[in-house]
């Protein structure tokens, strides 16, 4: 359980309350999406990294702009292209003429919020670039350290029907990625909502930040303490080795994928007001963590079956703790 410096019921309800606020700060600029909006902060406070996999338009990088203007955090958008540099990501060391010395220029990822646009459009030398950048919240060039300031979430984005002129991203680097999600269209009452909001391109502007960062850091450090019993964690890793062993799968999740389900769960549960993991935490994070990581085999696909149609059926097929067993 949480420690006794962790006053779980008065910190847990300021989380809530602060996770509502901001939901309804977004819910005012993305019409119709509290799913991917509650999945979206959930890796926030997990310490995780999202890419968003959609066609054009649907409002991929409105949503990460409005989480960052939600809690009040920088936020910086790099435009992923063929000619994008890795320096350009990560920061160069410039000669002063004035001072005799080397100065740190920083690139585009020194920011608490880091849109990453068409990240699929960077040679894959660029999109190395964020991999010491999203696992260790650092960045080393020349051989000095610099440290990303929490919080730090990266928010990558990629359309899926635009494959000319692309890089498709390597499963390493996909397994960087907490969760993968989706916007899809919006339903047409909320798109006639979305017309007579955002008909005069106000932006961002009707968004008032509901907190800041040095808040959200606190209760990602709460969110840490959240209660994992053992048959949770079990039960975690039986649905992640399941993927290795399933015949519809050629490639199956990584022990990170393990790490990143049972921490999204624990945010997960502190949304809810819990300081305890549940097995319906882990199963309602099965396909969002884990789909992105695994590759069908031929036949799979041949048969229609995407990677989270079948992690949707190994969650059936995977036995859970009993109820008494998840405290």
């Amino acid at each position: 359980m949480p420690g006794a410096d962790h006053p779980a019921e008065l910190a847990l309800t300021d989380l809530v309350e602060t996770a509502e606020q901001v939901q309804a700060a977004i819910g005012s600029v993305i019409e119709g999406k509290p799913e991917v909006t509650r999945l979206a902060l959930t890796a926030l406070l997990a310490e995780g990294h999202i890419l968003i996999e959609d066609v054009p338009g649907v409002g991929k990088t409105m949503l990460a702009k409005s989480i960052a203007r939600a809690i009040d955090c920088s936020v910086r958008r790099i435009q992923f292209t063929p000619d994008l540099m890795p320096s350009d990501v990560t920061g160069v060391s410039v000669f002063n003429q004035e001072s005799r010395e080397f100065e740190f220029k920083p690139g585009g990822i020194f920011a608490n919020i880091v849109v990453g646009d068409e990240i699929n459009r960077a040679s894959p030398k660029t999109q190395s670039a964020l991999l010491e950048c999203m696992e260790e919240h650092q960045v080393t060039v020349d051989g000095t350290t610099y440290h990303l300031e929490p919080p730090f979430m990266v928010v990558a984005t990629q359309n899926p029907i635009e494959m000319e002129g692309t890089y498709p991203l390597p499963e390493a680097q996909r397994d960087r990625f907490m969760m993968r999600l989706s916007m899809g269209y919006p339903s047409p009452s909320d798109e006639i909502d979305m017309i007579d909001t955002h008909g005069s391109n106000l932006g961002l502007d009707p968004l008032e930040p509901v907190t800041d960062a040095a808040h959200v850091h606190k209760l990602v450090r709460l969110v840490r303490h959240v209660y994992v019993a053992e048959p949770i964690k079990q039960y975690a890793v039986a649905l992640t080795a399941a993927t290795r062993t399933s015949p519809e799968l050629r490639l199956g999740a990584s022990p990170r994928a393990t790490l990143h389900l049972v921490r999204a769960a624990k945010a997960w549960a502190s949304l809810d007001g819990r300081e305890y993991v549940l097995p319906d935490d882990l199963q309602a994070l099965a396909v969002p963590v884990l789909a992105h990581r695994i590759l069908p085999t031929a036949e799979a696909q041949i048969g229609r079956r995407g990677a989270a149609e079948v992690v949707a059926d190994l969650v059936q097929q995977v036995p859970q703790p009993e109820p008494s067993q998840g405290r």
